[in-house]
């Protein structure tokens, strides 16, 4: 096998002064982007601030709402009634389900307890 010829360097102090060189770049990177951020959040506010002068009132806002409300289809009230006794009974059935099981764990705890 052939041996690979390995020149003594010093690989450490080469790393650190790479480190050092990234750490100076990355440091100027988020300098630059803090700015760049700044500006566009002042942008962002002077924009904001001209929305809100420009802005319709409330009552716009509950008429949307409205509308909207319109447009949503509505259950009759015997379909309503159905949906709602379906959910009753489903209800009951898993209560009566925790009940039975709450009780076996209580009954089977009370004779551990008493042994």
């Amino acid at each position: 096998m052939a041996k690979k010829n390995k020149k003594p360097t010093n690989e450490n102090s080469e790393m650190e002064k790479s480190d050092e060189v990234l750490t100076a770049v990355s440091k100027k990177q988020l300098k630059a982007e803090r700015k760049n951020k700044e500006k566009n959040s002042e942008v962002v506010n002077k924009k904001n601030k001209k929305k809100a002068k420009n802005e319709k009132p409330k009552r716009h806002h509950v008429k949307e709402i409205f509308s909207e409300l319109k447009k949503v289809n509505w259950p009759s009230f015997k379909t309503a009634c159905k949906q709602t006794g379906a959910v009753l009974v489903v209800v009951a059935v898993f209560m009566l389900v925790i009940l039975g099981i709450d009780s076996l764990l209580g009954w089977i705890i009370s004779l551990i307890v008493n042994i």
